[in-house]
C-alpha cells in the first residue's frame, strides 16, 4: 500500500529505500509544534508564506484552554498567523487533532498527510500514507507544498479472529508494541491484513495505528473495507476510492497474530515496550485513572468503560479522568446517557484536550504517585512528576482499575 499510494503521489513508481518529494494532501499542526514551524518561517522570510491554505489545519489541543499565560500566548500567535494565511483553524474545545480531523472528512484513502506529531500515525486507519515529521519539514511543507520522504520498508501484520471479551484494540497494539520492541519498526510501514480486520471497528482501528510509532513505524496502514467505507460516508466522504495491498505485494517480514488468543495487558512503566499481562501486575495500588487521549478518547472507549462503571464507583482515594477526544465524541456521549454514567461513577469529566497525557493540566501526579492511563506514552515524567509511575492500559483494564483502586483485570466485569 505505502508504493501504491507514494507512487500515485509522485507520479512514477517508487521503490523502497528511495527518497521522493511527495505533495502532501494535508499539513496540520497542533499548539506544540505549529509555534516552531512559524519561526522556522519568520527567521526565513522567502518561505514566510503559505502555498494552499486549504491544505492546511492548525489545531489547539495540548493546552487547551490555555492553562498558562504562556500557552495563551501560543494560541494568540496561531490564530493571527491562520487569519493573515487563511489557514483553518480548529479552537479550543473541539478536539485533539488526530481525532477531530479524520471526523471533519479532511482525510481520505490514498492521500499523504504530514502532521508536526509522532501520532500522526493514526490516519494510517483511513488507508493514508499518515506520518509525523518536525516543524522545519512543517514549515517547508506548508510554504513550498512539499516533503521528502524515504519510502519506508513495509511489514505484513496479520490479525484473525476476533477479541475476546474484555480485550481490546489497545491490547493487541501494545501486544505487538511489546512483541517487536521499541524500535522494532523503525522507519518501516506496518501493513495490515487478514479477517480479523473486519471485528475491528473504525475507533480500533485509530488506536492500533496510534500505537504504530510506539514501535518505531513510519506509517501504520489498515486496507480499505467495508468497515471503512462505511465510516466514510457517516463523515460525509461518499464514493471514495480503496486502497488495498496486492495478493503479490513484497514484504520484509511477516507478523501474525491470534486475535482470540490474547488477554488483557498493560505496558508497565518505565516504557511502552515493557508490556506484561495484566495478570502480572494486579493489585498494584493505583491513585490515578485516565481515560482518554488520541490512542483511547473515542466512543467505543467509553462506551466499554460505562459497560465497567455501570452501577459502580470510582474507589474512594482513586481520581479518574474522562477526557473524549473530541466534541462530535463528547455530544454523542451526552446524547446516549454514557457522560451520567461516568459522573455517576465519579470520575471528572472534561472537556477535549490532550492536557494530562502530556503532563499539560487536568490531573498532573505528584511525586510517588501512580496512575493507569489509556494514553500511549509512560516514559519518566510524561504525566508529571519524574518519581510517578504510569501503567499503559485499556480503557476497559482502566475503568476496572478505577473501581478497585489498583491494577484489576477487566474481564470479569464484563463477561
Amino acid at each position: 500500500m505505502v508504493e501504491k499510494i507514494l507512487s500515485r503521489n509522485v507520479g512514477r513508481q517508487v521503490e523502497f529505500g528511495e527518497i521522493v518529494v511527495a505533495k502532501p494532501d494535508l499539513v496540520y499542526a497542533h499548539d506544540g509544534t505549529a509555534p516552531l514551524a512559524i519561526k522556522v518561517m519568520r527567521d526565513a522570510p522567502e518561505i514566510y508564506r503559505v502555498l494552499d491554505p486549504g491544505r492546511v489545519v492548525f489545531v489547539v489541543d495540548h493546552a487547551s484552554p490555555p492553562p498558562t499565560v504562556a500557552a495563551a500566548s501560543v494560541h494568540r500567535e496561531m490564530r493571527l498567523f491562520a487569519k493573515e494565511f487563511g489557514v483553518r483553524l480548529i479552537d479550543v474545545g473541539e478536539g485533539i487533532c488526530h481525532q477531530v480531523i479524520p471526523e471533519l472528512g479532511l482525510v481520505k484513502p490514498g492521500d499523504v498527510v504530514v502532521g508536526a506529531d509522532s501520532h500522526t500515525t493514526t490516519l494510517g486507519a483511513l488507508a493514508s500514507f499518515a506520518t509525523g515529521v518536525g516543524s522545519t519539514d512543517t514549515a517547508i511543507a506548508m510554504a513550498l507544498g512539499k516533503v521528502w520522504l524515504r519510502v519506508p520498508e513495509a511489514v505484513k501484520v496479520v490479525v484473525t479472529g476476533e477479541l475476546p471479551v474484555g480485550v481490546m484494540g489497545k491490547d493487541l497494539a501494545l501486544h505487538i508494541v511489546g512483541t517487536v520492541g521499541a524500535d522494532g519498526m523503525t522507519y518501516r510501514a506496518m501493513e495490515f491484513w487478514g479477517d480479523g480486520l473486519k471485528h475491528l471497528s473504525m475507533d480500533s482501528r485509530m488506536t492500533i495505528c496510534n500505537m504504530g510509532v510506539e514501535a518505531g513505524a513510519k506509517v501504520a496502514l489498515m486496507p480499505t473495507d467495508e468497515v471503512a467505507l462505511n465510516w466514510f460516508e457517516g463523515v460525509g466522504l461518499h464514493g471514495v476510492g480503496r486502497v488495498v495491498p496486492d495478493e503479490g505485494a513484497e514484504y520484509v517480514d511477516t507478523l501474525e497474530f491470534e486475535l482470540g488468543r490474547l488477554e488483557p495487558v498493560v505496558a508497565a512503566p518505565p516504557s511502552v515496550d515493557n508490556v506484561v499481562p495484566v495478570s502480572e501486575v494486579v493489585g498494584v495500588e493505583v491513585d490515578q485513572v485516565f481515560i482518554g487521549s488520541c490512542t483511547n478518547g473515542r466512543y467505543e472507549d467509553f462506551l466499554t468503560a460505562a459497560k465497567v462503571f455501570r452501577g459502580r464507583r470510582v474507589r474512594e482515594g482513586v481520581r479518574c479522568v474522562a477526557i473524549p477526544a473530541s466534541r462530535r465524541v463528547f455530544t454523542r456521549l451526552l446524547r446516549d446517557g454514557v457522560v451520567e454514567v461516568l459522573v455517576r461513577a465519579g470520575c471528572v469529566v472534561a472537556h477535549s484536550t490532550c492536557g494530562p497525557c502530556i503532563g499539560a493540566h487536568l490531573g498532573l501526579l505528584a511525586s510517588g504517585e501512580v496512575a493507569v492511563s489509556t494514553s500511549n506514552r509512560n516514559f519518566v515524567g510524561r504525566m508529571g512528576h519524574e518519581g510517578s509511575r504510569v501503567y499503559l492500559a485499556s480503557p476497559a483494564t482502566a475503568a476496572a482499575s478505577a473501581v478497585e483502586g489498583r491494577v484489576a483485570d477487566p474481564r470479569k466485569y464484563l463477561s
